[in-house]
This record gives structure tokens, sequence and C-alpha cells, in this order.
């Protein structure tokens, strides 16, 4: 017998490698290959999410995890995400930030609409991304974005704050190149 948080599990594994991909943008987005990305995104009109909707993105994303991307941290605010990640390659090129966002978003909505009961938009349609250029240090800008709970005034110390996820080895390749 399959238990339910396997077939949560399966379902957002299939979420991430068999979804059709759909996806307008307002705002111009660069992507060069192998770089890092930091990406922010806001729930819809700033709602606040539950602690078990935050555990929820926590959980989304790092199912992506090395499917497709590579991520590298991530923290989730009460109305806002922020992830560090570099797109995987694949034989097509790199995968769009695009579609890994919809995806994030898309899986993480649907399950958060389903705990809570409702029906209707969780994010956001836009997301803002960056890429670290050469010359920028990618740990102080990891550790700026973990910090955000920090500066929000929710703990002393980010590594109280239960959504938040860093990769345990701190080289990231790419980072310089």
């Amino acid at each position: 017998m399959i238990s339910l948080l396997a077939l949560n599990r399966r379902a957002v594994l299939n979420l991430f490698l068999c979804t059709p991909i759909e996806y307008r943008r307002r705002l111009p987005h660069f992507q060069p290959d192998f770089k890092i990305i930091f990406i922010s995104f806001c729930t819809y009109l700033r709602w606040t999410l539950p602690p078990a909707a935050r555990t929820i993105v926590v959980d989304t994303c790092i199912a992506g995890n090395g499917l497709k991307f590579d991520l590298y941290g991530l923290v989730v605010m009460p109305d806002h995400v922020h992830l560090a990640l570099v797109p995987l390659r694949l034989s097509c090129g790199p995968v769009p930030i695009a579609e890994i966002m919809q995806v994030i978003k898309g899986a993480s909505a649907r399950r958060i609409n389903k705990l809570l009961n409702r029906r209707g938009r969780v994010w956001q349609e836009e997301s803002f991304d960056r890429a670290l250029r050469k010359e920028e240090q990618f740990e102080e800008k990891l550790y700026y974005m973990l910090e955000n709970s920090v500066r929000a005034g929710l703990v002393g110390d980010p590594l109280d704050y239960p959504w938040i996820w860093r990769r345990a080895c701190a080289t990231v390749i790419g980072a310089g190149s």
C-alpha cells in the first residue's frame, strides 16, 4: 500500500517531469548558461501563507532539485519566496526559468489550495530573477537572501527560521564562470 506522502511526492515529481509549459512573461528576462540565478516571487495580493503552506513550498522546491535545476538555497517568507538555483542543461539546452517557475508555482499552488480547501490564485504571475555576475560573490548574496527572516524581525538567527534551506556544499559550479 502506498502512503499519502509517497503519493504526494510522486505527484510532485510527475509535475516536474511531465507538465507541459505555457508561461507568459511581461518583464524582459535574460538567462545566461551555467550562472546562478536569484529568483523572488510573491503571493497574490501579498497574501500571508500559513505555516503549513510555507512547508509545502519548501517541499516542492526541494522535490525539483536535480530534475530541472540545482538548488543552492531558498527561504519562504510569509508573503514571498527567494531561490538561488542553476537551471540544468538538458540535450535541448538549459531549462528555461519560466518553465522552472511554472512548475514550482503550479505544483505548490495546487497543494496549498487543496490543503486549505480553497480555490484561486496563490502566486503573482511574474517573478523577478537576476543572474549572478562573474565579479559578485555567491556566498555574500546567498547569506543576504537567507538573512531575510532576521531583517523582517521573524527570528534572531536565520537557522531558527523553519522555512529555510541551504545546500550543505558551499562550492558552486559555475558561480565564478
